[in-house]
């Protein structure tokens, strides 16, 4: 699940490069990179519940997209967007350990022990 969502920040930095699709070689990069990205979230909705599994998804891709313009894309690595990214990666783990404790709440709840 976790490595999937890279997708996201693929097909985020394709779509900036393909400068509203006139660049062909982008423009097929973001698609399939969209299209992966979607399939690969459609996989792990089976098993995952949609708010857990779409929150962590999407803020994979925006810490990495942001990460992606500081490093590469020459965009401005400013305090407060340094601060709203770790506010995204403390909701990404927030997000990831509720899910888990919320997983093992139910199954006590159930009378299942794990």
């Amino acid at each position: 699940m976790l490595a999937v969502p890279l997708l996201e920040t693929a097909w985020a930095v394709a779509l900036k490069q393909s400068d509203g699709f006139p660049k062909p070689g982008w423009t097929v990069a973001f698609a399939i990179t969209a299209a992966a990205s979607l399939a690969g979230l459609a996989d792990a909705l089976k098993s995952l519940p949609v708010g857990s599994a779409y929150a962590v998804w999407t803020g994979i891709g925006a810490v990495g997209a942001a990460l992606v313009g500081v490093v590469f894309l020459d965009e401005a690595a400013t305090a407060l967007r340094a601060l709203g990214i770790a506010l995204i990666v403390g909701g990404i783990v927030g997000g990831i350990v509720g899910g888990i404790v919320g997983g093992i709440v139910a199954l006590r709840i159930a009378g299942v022990e794990g």
